[in-house]
């Protein structure tokens, strides 16, 4: 079955391990055969894997676009046991990816992925609206003197 991908001016798609990119002006591929293929919006470069599930997606897209399960299932394992550790609500989307993992859907468990993303953002964003610095010493509680 044929893919029909649409593509914008300048914008970078992956199939197989290739980068294409388009030239300025929008354009549509047909692409036929099994090889993985990554839009530009889905691609997470190495330097942009700043986070936890960040670094799971990495892990997964690199499995998927190389295709070397073997060489990045260990630090794949890695860093979803220390996610779940920190983030146990986590479990139900972990769960979900890593049964795509196993049956080899790398791209279902790439979409998957992007849940864990959002999830982690609220989780970032949350914390953030709830750690309010207090900057002006006057305001902070004293202790009770005796």
């Amino acid at each position: 079955m044929a893919l029909k991908v649409e593509l914008k001016p300048n914008e970078r798609i992956i199939i197989g391990t290739a980068v294409v990119r388009n030239c300025d002006q929008r354009t549509s591929l047909i692409i036929e055969g099994n090889a993985p293929i990554l839009r530009e919006k889905d691609i997470l470069s190495p330097k942009s894997a700043d986070s936890p599930a960040k670094l799971i997606y990495l892990t997964i897209q690199l499995m998927y676009i190389d295709g070397k399960v073997s060489e990045n299932i260990g630090l794949y394992n890695k860093f979803v046991t220390d996610f779940q550790k920190a983030v146990p609500s986590s479990t139900k989307i972990l769960m979900a990816i890593h049964n795509h993992i196993l049956n080899g859907e790398f791209y279902k468990a790439l979409k998957e992925a992007k849940q864990l993303l959002a999830y982690e953002r609220k989780l970032f964003e949350h914390a953030a609206r709830n750690s309010s610095v207090q900057q002006d010493p006057d305001s902070c509680p004293q202790p009770a003197r005796a």
